[in-house]
C-alpha cells in the first residue's frame, strides 16, 4: 500500500529529473490521501507512522530542492526566451509554489504527529494539498517544461550541474 517510486534519472538530464520528481510528488501527495483514510480506520499504527515519515522526508527534503531547481535555475532560463505567455505561466506557477508552501505548513504538524504515533484528525487543508500538488506538477509539465527544448544545451547542462550541487552530488570525472 505504501511503496516508494523507482530511482531518478541523472543530473545530465535535468528536465527528465524534474519530471521524475513530479512522479514522486504525485506518489507522496497520493500517499497523504491514503494515509488519512488508513488512519481513520487503524489510527497511527506502524504502517501509518512509516508512511507519514516518508511523506515528511520527501516534502521536507526533496520538494524544497525541486522548487529551488525551478525557481532559481529553470524558470529564469525560460524567462530569457522572452515569451510573454510562458513568462505569465511561470508567474502563476511561482505563486502556486507559495500557496503549496502555505498548505504544507498546515499539513506538516499532522504528519509529524502521525509519524510519532498520535492519530489526530487530518487538517482540512490536507485534501487541497493532496489534490493541488499533483495538479501543479501536471501544469508545469504541460505549460512550461516543453519550452526547455528551446534552451541551449550548455544552459541545460548548467542547470543540471546546479541541481547536483544543490544536493551535494558529484558530477562527472
Amino acid at each position: 500500500m505504501f511503496s516508494t517510486a523507482a530511482s531518478l534519472p541523472g543530473f545530465d538530464s535535468p528536465i527528465e529529473l524534474l519530471l521524475a520528481c513530479h512522479d514522486k510528488v504525485r506518489h507522496f501527495a497520493g500517499l497523504c490521501s491514503r494515509l488519512e483514510q488508513h488512519a481513520a480506520r487503524h489510527g497511527a499504527d506502524e504502517e501509518a507512522r512509516a508512511a507519514a515519515a516518508s511523506v515528511l522526508r520527501y516534502f521536507q527534503l526533496a520538494a524544497p530542492l525541486h522548487h529551488a531547481d525551478e525557481e532559481e535555475d529553470l524558470f529564469p532560463a525560460l524567462r530569457e526566451l522572452d515569451d510573454a505567455g510562458l513568462s505569465a505561466s511561470i508567474d502563476e506557477l511561482d505563486a502556486e509554489h507559495e500557496y503549496l508552501g502555505e498548505l504544507w505548513c498546515c499539513v506538516h504538524p499532522w504528519l509529524e504527529a502521525m509519524s510519532s504515533g498520535t492519530s489526530d484528525p487530518a487538517p482540512p487543508e490536507l485534501e487541497a494539498f493532496s489534490t493541488l500538488y499533483p495538479e501543479h506538477a501536471l501544469r508545469e509539465e504541460r505549460e512550461v517544461y516543453p519550452a526547455a527544448v528551446r534552451l541551449p544545451h550548455d544552459r541545460l547542462a548548467g542547470i543540471g550541474q546546479r541541481m547536483a550541487q544543490r544536493r551535494g552530488a558529484r558530477q562527472g570525472p
